[in-house]
Order: C-alpha cells, then sequence, then structure tokens
C-alpha cells in the first residue's frame, strides 16, 4: 500500500499544479486579452489601421505585458534559464501564435468578407482562444521548462 500511497500523493502534487498554472495562466491571459481588445480597437476605431496591423501591434503589446507576468507569477516556480532565452522563445511562439490568429482574421475579412467591427471582434477572440492553447503547451514545454535535481542540484528539464 506504501506505493500506491505514494504514487496518489505524487499525482495530486502534479495536479495541484498543473491546477494552480492554468489559473494563474487563465487570469494572466484574460488581463492581456483585455490589453490587446483595447490596442486592437484603439488601431482599428481611432487611428485607422488596416485589421491585419492593428492585430500585429495589438499582439506585440500583450505579449510582452504577459512575458512579465508568465515569468513572475505563473511559472515562477520553473527553472530559469536566462532572460534572452527565455524572451526569444516566448517572442518565437507569440509569433507563430499571431500567425495562426492573423490566418482567423484574414479568412473573417477576406474570404468570408466580414469587416465590420463585431465581426472583426469575433474573429480576434476566436484568433486569441486558437493561441492561448498554443501558447500555454509551448510555455510550459519549452520556455519555463519544469525543474529536476540531477546530483542534488537543480537543472531544468
Amino acid at each position: 500500500m506504501g506505493v500506491l500511497h505514494r504514487l496518489a500523493d505524487e499525482l495530486r502534487a502534479t495536479w495541484r499544479v498543473v491546477l494552480r498554472e492554468l489559473s494563474v495562466f487563465g487570469a494572466v491571459g484574460l488581463f492581456n486579452l483585455g490589453v490587446d481588445i483595447a490596442v486592437f480597437n484603439l488601431c482599428t476605431l481611432v487611428l485607422d489601421l488596416d485589421a491585419l496591423s492593428s492585430k500585429a501591434l495589438a499582439t506585440a503589446v500583450s505579449a510582452t505585458s504577459a512575458y512579465f507576468m508568465h515569468r513572475g507569477m505563473t511559472f515562477a516556480h520553473r527553472a530559469r534559464t536566462g532572460f534572452r532565452r527565455e524572451y526569444g522563445l516566448f517572442f518565437l511562439f507569440n509569433a507563430i501564435a499571431l500567425v495562426l490568429g492573423l490566418a482567423v482574421i484574414a479568412a473573417a475579412q477576406y474570404v468570408v468578407d466580414l469587416d465590420d467591427a463585431l465581426s472583426l471582434n469575433l474573429a480576434n477572440l476566436v484568433a486569441v482562444g486558437v493561441g492561448t492553447a498554443f501558447r500555454f503547451w509551448t510555455y510550459k514545454r519549452w520556455v519555463f521548462p519544469a525543474v529536476t535535481r540531477v546530483d542534488g542540484e537543480l537543472a531544468a528539464r
């Protein structure tokens, strides 16, 4: 029974960490979704920029905010592998998520011919949802790797 209890305890501990990461990731994401939407609307409705340029600017601003929030809160318990490495990977994966998001917005605007403010905002929300799932997986896997012990020393996995 000792092995089963230890396994159950490890499983509970793992799930607690994952649930905490997901909840903080979600809170950071919601905050930065607000930043993204505000910047997107400022650019499209006030500055009269096209939707794709607006999305690129909104993503750059919200991603910068998100990096510091994720490093300090969501994945603070994970290995620190250097600012340049983390920030570079963070923006690489955000760039890929941006391309996914731009594809959604471009499809809405140019394929389906929906270019009113409501349609563009709905397309933007779908783009954010697709990007969110991709970013959580990549941040957890590559940007902020788990901490392991190697010969008593902490190391990134």
